[in-house]
């Protein structure tokens, strides 16, 4: 089974809770694969950097996660985390395509535009989260992320690298033959039916 888990914003309830305990919950079983969208981490970043939690949290949560990590890949859960990097220009190119083009609008948070004025905050919070959390046990991957297409494919690459599987035999296919029994002009009879226009 495959899922991405993306969580909303924590209820009142959830915020009274282990910072953890509402992604423990989404965690996978022998054979499932997880894809956490926002994950944990997000307390290394956005919340940090934009006051979310305080410092405080902030600090026992680097303390904290790479015990739980261990823990996590000591059970036998293949733990990857990968970080996109973005280089200036081209987080600027994106941003400003948020803004300029109707189609992309839907992409612009509330939390973008603030977040573009703090680059130098987010390079910070992400030198201390790997500082803390890129350990042997669950290291962290980083990956260049300006052009997507090929950052795609480096990722597919290297995640298919760290999995250990083997090739499904599958069974030879033969494509039949065309029976010619009860054969005829089959185009001639759409000749004066209503087709879609061709226009690409």
């Amino acid at each position: 089974m495959f899922r991405v888990v993306a969580l909303p914003a924590p209820t009142e309830r959830e915020k009274s809770q282990l910072y953890i305990q509402r992604y423990m919950a989404h965690f996978p079983a022998a054979g499932e694969i997880i894809i956490f969208d926002r994950s944990w981490y997000n307390r290394a970043g956005v919340e940090y950097v934009m006051g979310f939690c305080s410092k405080a949290e902030h600090r026992g949560f680097l303390e904290l996660c790479p015990h739980v990590e261990k823990v996590v890949v000591d059970q036998g859960v293949h733990l990857i985390k990968y970080w996109l990097e973005v280089s200036n220009k081209e987080q600027q190119g994106r941003f400003e395509a948020r803004i300029t083009d109707p189609l992309r609008q839907w992409k612009l948070s509330p939390t973008d535009l603030p977040s573009r004025s703090r680059w130098y905050d987010y390079s910070h919070a992400r030198d201390m989260m790997l500082k803390a959390t890129d350990t042997k046990a669950a290291p962290w991957y980083i990956l260049r992320s300006d052009d997507k297409k090929r950052a795609r494919l480096n990722c597919i690459s290297h995640l298919l690298s760290l999995i250990p599987y083997q090739k499904v035999k599958r069974e030879k296919v033969k494509l039949l033959k065309r029976k010619n029994k009860g054969a005829y002009d089959d185009q001639a009879t759409l000749k004066g039916r209503t087709f879609v226009p061709e226009k690409y």
